[in-house]
């Protein structure tokens, strides 16, 4: 229902075209190549986030501005590095709405990138780098920003005293 002027209204009717067209299959084409993206991904934003927070803050103390930095650096490389895969991805997942019939059959990653590679040469793996990287850091950022705020709560002192850190422990502490 994303592409560009698709002719569904609604997910029920898409289902039901897709399943009546492809099979129950074409609702998992996809799906071993977004597992593969997800661990480099993950791998990736993870060790960029924690370097650039070291070299950011070797203080190691709490920065929000460190944390939304390090964690929209780390989602624009990890978005970055694994676009070739989304980009196969998104051609398995629009197969059958394309009129090509190289994209049509495609079964898998290796076909997607034989048909990205044979289209467009290298450049054709990065296609729509700039927004999914655009689109992935603000994410990212906020993500790891809520993470560290969450994890320098004490447990033991939430809602302790109308706050939610213990202002004995936390001067700064917000109130409710």
């Amino acid at each position: 229902m994303q592409i560009h002027k698709s002719e569904f209204r609604s997910v029920l009717t898409c289902a039901r075209v897709v399943y009546r067209s492809e099979g129950l299959a074409a609702f998992y084409v996809s799906y071993p190549t977004t597992l593969a993206i997800s661990i480099p991904f993950n791998a990736i934003q993870f060790t960029v986030y924690e370097q650039m927070k070291r070299f950011l803050n070797p203080s190691h103390q709490y920065s929000p501005t460190t944390h939304i930095m390090s964690g929209a650096v780390a989602g624009a490389v990890a978005a970055a590095v694994t676009t070739p895969l989304d980009v196969a991805k998104t051609i398995l997942q629009t197969r059958g709405t394309s009129p090509d019939s190289d994209i049509r059959n495609a079964r898998g990653m290796m076909d997607a990138f034989r048909v990205i590679w044979q289209r467009d040469g290298v450049k054709g793996f990065g296609r729509g780098l700039a927004p999914r990287v655009l689109t992935i850091m603000p994410s990212t950022a906020l993500c790891w920003l809520s993470y560290e705020f969450f994890s320098k709560l004490n447990p033991n002192h939430i809602l302790n005293r109308g706050s939610f850190l213990c202002r004995s422990c936390h001067p700064e502490g917000l109130m409710l």
